[in-house]
């Protein structure tokens, strides 16, 4: 088993044993198993899955940090929201909301990558949803 925690500035939104967990890495998807070899990482926008046995717990993550020492896995992000406190039309809303904002701060550079910052989180939130809603994967 592996200790994992996946810490955000406001909260630990999972702390507990599992048998693997999912990352979306700079490099591509990667899932961490007991004794993994150390590893240190870039956490992009996208979907975290922890596995626990027969359960799964699904996030979407934004950016962030991923350390792995073989025994636990640290994934510090910058938010991580559990699948099933996700709505999908409250997230398509703040996608448009997203867009029209990376349009309207184009030549501020700061506005601008804080708005594209903006709208990852919210195609990871929306992807995470699309793809794990069809209730095979969610811990209720």
């Amino acid at each position: 088993m592996l200790h994992i925690d996946i810490i955000t500035p406001d909260s630990t939104v999972y702390s507990g044993e599992a048998s693997s967990l999912t990352l979306p890495t700079a490099d591509g998807e990667i899932t961490v198993l007991p004794h993994h070899i150390p590893l240190l990482s870039v956490l992009v926008p996208g979907t975290a899955i922890v596995r626990k046995g027969s359960e799964e717990f699904v996030f979407a993550v934004s950016r962030g940090v991923i350390e792995i020492d073989g025994a636990s896995v640290r994934v510090l992000a910058d938010t991580a929201d559990r699948l099933e406190h996700l709505e999908e039309a409250a997230i398509e809303k703040a996608k448009e909301a997203a867009e029209k904002l990376v349009k309207e701060k184009r030549f501020d550079t700061e506005g601008f990558i804080e708005a594209t910052a903006i709208l990852e989180r919210e195609l990871a939130r929306l992807k995470t949803v699309r793809r794990h809603r069809s209730g095979r994967s969610l811990q209720r």
